[in-house]
C-alpha cells in the first residue's frame, strides 16, 4: 500500500520572552502561531466502516491536537526557567496560563517541544511526520521525523 501523508492546520495566540536575548525578544510579547501538523500511515480499507478510506479521520487529528497543544498553549505566555524567580513571581500574580519550561521558547525549541508531546499520542499505523510552526506570516520552523530518529 502507498503511504499517504496528510496535514490539518491550526491556529493560537501565544506570548513569551527570549532570556538573555540581546533585543526587543527580551521582552514579553506575543505571536499568532500557524501550525501545520502531517501524519502519515496507510489509508484505511475497510468497506462499510466510518474510517474507510482514511489515514485518520481529520476531525480525531483536530482533536489530538486542539486537546494537547491549542487548548494549552492559546492565550499562555511561555518562558524559560532561567528567568529571575522575582521575575517569575511577578508573572505569576499576572496571569494563569504560565508555561515555565528548560528551553528558549523559540519557535525552533517549539516545534520540536510539540512534536515530542504529539509524537507518542499518534494512533496506531499513524506517524508523525512532520510539524511546521510559523510565528509570522514570513517565519516558521519545521520538524521533521526522519532527521529526529
Amino acid at each position: 500500500m502507498a503511504k499517504i501523508r496528510i496535514t490539518k492546520r491550526f491556529h493560537f495566540e501565544m506570548a513569551h520572552a527570549l532570556h538573555a536575548y540581546q533585543g526587543l525578544c527580551s521582552n514579553i510579547h506575543g505571536h499568532s502561531y500557524n501550525l501545520e501538523v502531517t501524519v502519515m500511515g496507510d489509508a484505511s480499507h475497510i468497506p462499510g466502516h466510518h474510517g474507510d478510506g482514511m489515514v485518520i479521520d481529520f476531525h480525531d487529528l483536530k482533536t489530538l491536537v486542539k486537546t494537547h497543544i491549542t487548548d494549552r498553549f492559546d492565550h499562555a505566555l511561555m518562558i524559560n526557567r532561567l528567568i529571575p524567580e522575582n521575575r517569575v513571581n511577578a508573572l505569576k500574580s499576572t496571569t494563569d496560563r504560565l508555561f515555565i519550561v528548560d528551553f528558549q521558547p523559540t519557535t525552533e525549541n517549539l516545534v520540536g517541544y510539540i512534536a515530542g508531546i504529539l509524537k507518542p499520542l499518534m494512533p496506531q499505523g499513524v506517524s508523525l511526520f512532520s510539524i511546521r510552526l510559523f510565528e509570522t506570516v514570513t517565519s516558521f520552523a519545521e520538524w521533521y521525523a526522519t532527521d529526529n530518529n
